[in-house]
């Protein structure tokens, strides 16, 4: 190791160090990654070295920073959009060089069989029966899985919510032995995990993923994820991880809720504003994927959200505890979810948005900066 090369390094228990190493090896020669500078031991645990790639000046920032940047500057604007090109491009790449049709059983497991097997975290949080929701206006609490025998109206639309069939059914979908178009990713396409210009970070579940999950991962980031869920819930991740850990400009907001008891109707109202950065990167992302990752995925442009809704269920579902939410976000969470079991309409709901245009001092034209009187 060159002494003078500045590094980053990761304290990992032994198994996660092998993971980590592993998958850096299985996607370096396929996707822009930090070099891998060595590895050690100290105090029991592992450390995996990596060059730095901020401080050696080949990256300045993560997609997280970009599109908080972007939320208060539009002149960021473009730079979103580019980053997001990149990934898409780096997603077809790694298609065109290692992609082939593979069972799911074939793929990295923490991210998809893990989460979905019986007695899993997303059974244990959601179908335990403990978990329940809040009704208005009285003072009982209801059970989350009594909600299958309900009418869950999201902003008009009358919808079902039957978590155990929901589950049920994204299980059967992902059962290890369905083939899926696979390639040699880095697994978790998240906001901290991506750097700019395009470099690949974090390499736990990198190796032989599916493509559609991919897409469902960073979709949800982009949407609940960066912008909402993290900063909430998990505030030190989110400090630790993005280098400005800039606070989301707005963030979804449940507007009214109504359970009509005798006639089992549950009904939410809610908005789902974002920045300017965030909408381009949403908007962007899917523009690609129409355009070319969902056919490379063997799914249709048209229809792809409703025939990623697995993968997506795993997301909503599996990262969060929903323990920790506040009612009003776990309904919010519960409408999303919802949103997804609906196929014919899933694609005019789901990822619908109401951006947030700020302006910075910066931005302003001539015109619109104080003059001296």
């Amino acid at each position: 190791m060159n002494a003078a090369t500045p590094t980053f390094r990761k304290v990992l228990a032994p198994a996660e160090a092998d993971a980590e190493i592993q998958g850096w090896r299985a996607v370096t020669r396929t996707l822009p990654v930090p070099r891998l500078l060595g590895r050690s031991r100290a105090a029991g645990k592992h450390v995996v070295v990596y060059e730095d790639v901020f401080a050696t000046g080949r990256c300045s920032m993560l997609l997280g920073d970009v599109i908080s940047t972007a939320d208060r500057r539009p002149s960021a604007l473009p730079r979103v959009a580019a980053l997001v090109d990149a990934v898409c491009d780096s997603l077809l790449t790694a298609v065109a060089e290692s992609g082939r049709a593979e069972p799911l059983s074939a793929c990295v497991p923490g991210l998809y069989l893990d989460r979905i097997r019986r007695g899993g975290r997303i059974d244990t949080w959601y179908l335990s029966g403990r978990l329940t929701a809040p009704a208005p206006c009285t003072d009982q609490l209801l059970p989350v899985p009594a909600l299958a025998n309900h009418t869950f109206v999201v902003n008009g639309v009358p919808m079902r919510l039957d978590l155990p069939a929901i589950v049920g059914e994204a299980r059967e979908a992902l059962y290890s032995g369905r083939t899926w178009v696979t390639a040699l990713t880095q697994g978790d396409p998240t906001e901290p995990n991506i750097a700019d210009p395009l470099c690949w970070l974090d390499f736990q579940y990198a190796g032989r993923n599916t493509l559609a999950g991919e897409i469902a991962i960073l979709l949800w980031y982009l949407l609940g994820m960066g912008g909402w869920l993290v900063p909430t819930y998990q505030a030190d991740v989110y400090a630790r991880t993005l280098h400005l850990h800039l606070l989301p400009i707005n963030t979804p907001r449940l507007e009214h809720v109504d359970h009509d008891k005798r006639h089992r109707r549950l009904e939410v109202r809610y908005s789902w504003p974002v920045g300017a950065g965030r909408q381009v990167a949403i908007t962007q992302l899917l523009k690609r994927v129409r355009a070319d990752l969902a056919p490379v995925c063997g799914l249709n442009p048209d229809r792809f959200l409703a025939q990623i809704r697995h993968f997506l269920v795993l997301r909503i579902l599996g990262v969060i505890p929903p323990g920790r939410l506040t009612s009003h976000d776990l309904l919010l969470l519960l409408a999303k979810l919802a949103e997804t079991q609906q196929p014919e309409t899933i694609g005019e709901t789901f990822t619908r948005t109401q951006p947030t245009l700020t302006t910075h001092p910066d931005d302003r034209t001539d015109d619109e900066r104080p003059h001296a009187a």
